[in-house]
């Protein structure tokens, strides 16, 4: 009986019982006697819960007891310092050494060991470092995207992938891949459901686009559903917006081009000035008939509906009403058109 109980105690899962983690954090640039706040995620903020001091050679150890990951934030207690990023999976023992800038406040790390997740953040912390220069800030994005995109099974990314937060419609079928390779026992983690509730709202390719329900520049209803059987350009769009106006030359080539073969354009104003609105219709040529604004601006209820946080926008629909692309603008918007209906 006794090896029988012993037997289904082994068997019980190891997460049932909190579990010890560490965390070596060696720091150069900081004087010995330096205080770290730690602070752990609590219902969607970082709390601090504990302070601990570097020794003579510079080093800390963080331990943590846990039945799951712990992600942790490290704050050196100098001057606007810039944070330190951990994530501790069960029974794993971290090394980190990092070099505190003081002059450029930056945080360099240089060697990591003992976890895949810390590795990342070093690689993506570094990254951000070197991008000192225009050109090097420019391909950060692409950059970023692709480092994610390589390890978007490791917890890590699904904190990481925010980065791209206030760039969220464009970027959502990267959140989308880094949410579907996030191993199921990570599912209650804080930054997967902040990856879920994005999801939620996010309007894919391959989805069906939702209808757009609006009046337009005389008052009268137009929908989006209205125009099914034809390939449609939802442009959501405002008079203030610079980008947008530099577009609109080229949505007016497209239109002019394809129009007679099927191709439709939806214009959804984040106006809240309506002799503006009308005025910039008129003043950039814009021919087609669908354009429609709720003078909200950012709270147009069709901008919200497609989740939509910057623009220009656009969100590409085909013939049987589902989304096809997401973003195209210039060059890409006529690669696109010129696949559908031929050169």
């Amino acid at each position: 009986m006794k090896r029988i109980i012993v037997i289904l105690m082994a068997l019980l899962p190891l997460t049932a019982v909190a579990q010890k983690s560490t965390l070596t954090l060696t720091v150069t640039g900081l004087n010995e006697g330096a205080a770290l706040v730690v602070s752990e995620p609590r219902e969607g903020r970082l709390l601090p819960v504990d302070t601990l001091y570097l020794d003579a050679k510079g080093m800390v150890k963080v331990t943590r007891h846990a039945d799951g990951p712990q992600f942790i934030a490290l704050n050196p207690m100098e001057n606007k310092a810039v944070v330190i990023y951990g994530l501790l999976l069960p029974r794993e023992k971290v090394t980190m050494d990092v070099d505190y800038r003081r002059e450029k406040n930056q945080v360099y790390v240089t060697s990591v060991k003992g976890s895949d997740n810390m590795m990342l953040y070093g690689q993506f912390n570094n990254m951000m470092v070197d991008a000192t220069d225009p050109a090097a800030q420019a391909a950060l994005p692409d950059r970023v995207e692709a480092l994610l995109r390589q390890n978007s099974s490791l917890l890590m990314s699904a904190f990481l992938v925010t980065y791209f937060e206030s760039a969220f419609e464009q970027y959502a079928p990267l959140y989308k891949e880094v949410r579907d390779h996030q191993d199921h026992r990570h599912a209650s983690n804080e930054f997967v459901k902040h990856l879920d509730q994005k999801l939620k709202s996010v309007v894919m390719v391959g989805m069906e686009a939702p209808d757009i329900v609006m009046t337009d520049t005389a008052g009268v209803e137009r929908r989006l559903s209205n125009l099914r059987g034809k390939v449609v350009l939802i442009d959501f769009w405002a008079s203030w917006c610079s980008p947008c106006r530099m577009e609109n030359p080229n949505v007016v080539r497209m239109y002019q081009k394809y129009h007679a073969l099927g191709f439709e354009v939806f214009s959804v104003s984040l106006d809240n000035n309506r002799d503006k609105w009308v005025q910039a219709i008129k003043k950039d040529n814009l021919l087609w008939e669908n354009h429609v604004s709720d003078l909200r601006g950012w709270s147009s209820a069709g901008g919200r509906l497609y989740s939509i946080s910057s623009i220009p926008a656009t969100v590409l629909v085909d013939r049987d009403g589902k989304v096809l692309a997401r973003n195209l603008r210039g060059p890409q918007l006529e690669e696109k058109l010129k696949e559908i209906f031929g050169k």
